[in-house]
């Protein structure tokens, strides 16, 4: 037999086991009316989305039908590759629901609005939300306990009160609800108002997720069009276990998208971390510098973890963070995701809070995300390296709107639209912030005490440690609108370099920049238009907010250069040359002199911009 014949032979094979797994794989039906003794078929579909996880295999898809579905799913095994991946996937034009919750009926009233209910803890399983308090590293509980449970009433939640006496004599208009958990039953107090909560629906928290997987490793999973609602979950600090209402354990190759995610009582979406007896209790730089090194001991790579994708999702309604993780987010791509009222009723504090807070978020892509009222917007907080933010809108972030924390570059953050009073609070170097619309204060600082890790360009591979001294940033082709501009880079401690931003209504230049744009007087009446639908309009006048003495540059991969600690310039996360040559809606810059700002729109009068649909 000649090569070329054992060569076809090879090829016609390989054809073979590709069309033998393709026949193989199967789709398995899910239906509220359906029965788990089924086969799965659209005449003998399954009941529970749990039963069909379990027959799952690798190519499979599991469809399931319209109504809700009070579980949790586990997902025992994944996909194999991207092509051969386990789809969960809500019918086409059919809600489905997926809660952590269940009705509760039996309510007693005690007085005036307030009722009672007492279960035995049987009902609970072997996890009692209302036994188990919130705590974890860098949680701040103000001065009295938060349990996960949660309590709904028609859908909305309810506020923990610290005391029962805070129920029976509540002062405010806000409902409470208060339990206490014994050793045989539980009981909960709810202030339900003019409800008669046995006549309406009353659901409580009683599972700690919706879609988690038990152990790491399960990869290659998609999850696509439910609404997923209800999750007792805990406090996800970057030292533990990330459980999430929906997560991915430390796997690889997920896809979360077009699912609305709400009702968390901690966090929404994690992209976090596994368990690992040698995370300790202790808030600390030194602590996660050996929860980094027992990562990489288990496989914490770009061929074990991460490349998720996590698109066109809406997540409201936590009291934590819209998607949160540690490590789990390398080499990922959040797009597309409205992210709104997070951390909506303040009754705990912590420093893991925002819309989105990553550790590590390595070669991840960030971007056309809608992020507002959600606190902090997008905290990015060590190992920021290769990682871009790009065309993301956001507002009404009482904290700020991106804070940058001890990260030691190349970050790029381009074409942005940052409307909240802090804008930017960079405690970070090495980044690069290009064609913005900054109506905020930007935040410099220095932050010598602690040592954070800096990498090997594309890979988790520790390259160093180091302080952040602050600079080595670049901003060019940046619009500012009032605020502090770039002033607070005169103290910079390491070089910075700046040109072609334009600064308008009393935004400062920094001593760096020669030549800077400055307006004083020229008001750009930034005004934010949100329709109840959720469409978001934006209308700026331009006059007078372009046209230097000089054209600006394209900034290309060479404009930038290299961020100094790594020695790592400014690509895609595929290490190819980057250009930022088009603007927030992707139109193409003009690359002879392309504008300032996030849309590359010619100079006068009002405009009107349609930012959502």
């Amino acid at each position: 037999m000649t090569n070329r014949q054992r060569t076809f032979l090879g090829v016609a094979f390989g054809v073979l086991l590709i069309v033998a797994s393709g026949a193989l794989a199967r789709e398995y039906h899910v239906s509220v009316s359906g029965d788990d003794a089924g086969d799965g078929t659209p005449g003998k579909p399954l009941k529970t989305i749990s039963a069909a996880a379990r027959l799952a295999q690798p190519g499979d898809v599991i469809t399931v039908h319209a109504g809700t579905y009070r579980e949790r799913v586990t997902p025992p095994r994944g996909g194999l590759s991207n092509d051969r991946r386990i789809v969960y996937q809500a019918a086409e034009g059919e809600k489905v629901e997926i809660k952590g919750s269940e009705v509760v009926t039996g309510w007693e009233k005690v007085s005036g609005g307030v009722w009672k209910v007492t279960l035995p803890n049987t009902c609970f399983g072997d996890y009692n939300p209302y036994a188990d308090p919130i705590a974890g590293d860098w949680f701040r509980p103000m001065d009295r306990d938060h349990h996960t449970g949660d309590v709904y009433l028609d859908g909305v939640s309810l506020w923990e009160a610290a005391r029962r006496e805070d129920v029976l004599e509540s002062k405010d208009d806000r409902a409470w609800w208060y339990c206490e958990a014994g050793e045989e039953s539980t009981s909960i107090w709810a202030d339900f108002g003019d409800a008669d909560p046995n006549a309406g629906t009353v659901e409580i928290n009683v599972r700690p997720a919706c879609f988690y997987p038990d152990k790491p490793g399960v990869n290659y999973i998609t999850v696509r069009g439910f609404t997923l609602r209800h999750a007792a979950t805990q406090w996800a600090p970057p030292t533990a276990e990330q459980i999430g209402l929906i997560g991915t354990h430390w796997s690889k190759g997920w896809i979360i998208e077009d699912n609305v995610i709400r009702d968390s009582r901690c966090t929404g979406i994690t992209l976090g971390k596994y368990d690992d007896p040698e995370d300790k209790l202790e808030a600390s730089a030194d602590q996660y510098n050996q929860t980094i090194r027992c990562a990489l001991a288990h496989g914490w790579s770009k061929e074990n973890i991460g490349s998720h994708v996590v698109r066109n999702n809406v997540i409201s309604h936590c009291e934590q963070a819209g998607i949160c993780g540690s490590l789990g987010a390398v080499f990922s791509t959040v797009t597309g995701n409205h992210i709104h009222d997070v951390w909506t009723k303040r009754l705990f504090s912590g420093a893991e809070i925002g819309g989105i807070k990553f550790h590590g978020a390595i070669d991840t892509v960030i971007a056309g995300n809608y992020i507002h009222h959600a606190g902090r917007g997008l905290w990015l907080d060590w190992m920021t390296q290769g990682t871009r933010v790009s065309r993301n809108l956001f507002h009404d972030n009482t904290t700020d709107d991106l804070f940058l924390e001890v990260n030691h570059g190349p970050f790029l953050v381009d074409n942005n639209v940052l409307l909240s009073p802090t804008a930017v609070r960079n405690w970070s170097e090495g980044g690069a912030f290009v064609h913005n619309l900054v109506a905020g204060n930007v935040v410099l600082r220095p932050e010598p005490r602690r040592s954070t890790p800096f990498h090997k360009p594309h890979s988790t591979e520790v390259a160093g440690l180091s302080i952040t001294r602050g600079g080595d940033d670049r901003w060019y082709n940046n619009l500012f609108a009032g605020h502090s501009g770039l002033a607070p880079y005169d103290g910079a401690d390491l070089p910075v370099w700046m040109e072609g931003n334009v600064f308008l209504q009393g935004a400062k230049p920094s001593k760096h920049e020669q030549a800077p744009v400055v307006r004083r007087q020229a008001d750009p009446a930034i005004e934010l238009l949100v329709e109840p639908s959720g469409s978001t309009r934006l209308r700026v006048t331009m006059q007078g907010a372009s046209s230097p003495a000089r054209p600006n540059k394209l900034v290309t991969i060479e404009l930038l250069g290299k961020a100094k600690l790594p020695g790592q310039g400014y690509t895609h996360p595929d290490g190819t040359p980057l250009a930022v040559a088009t603007d927030f809606f992707g139109n193409k810059r003009d690359r002879g002199n392309p504008c300032a700002g996030p849309f590359e729109r010619p100079e006068g009068g009002k405009l009107e911009l349609k930012l959502r649909p």
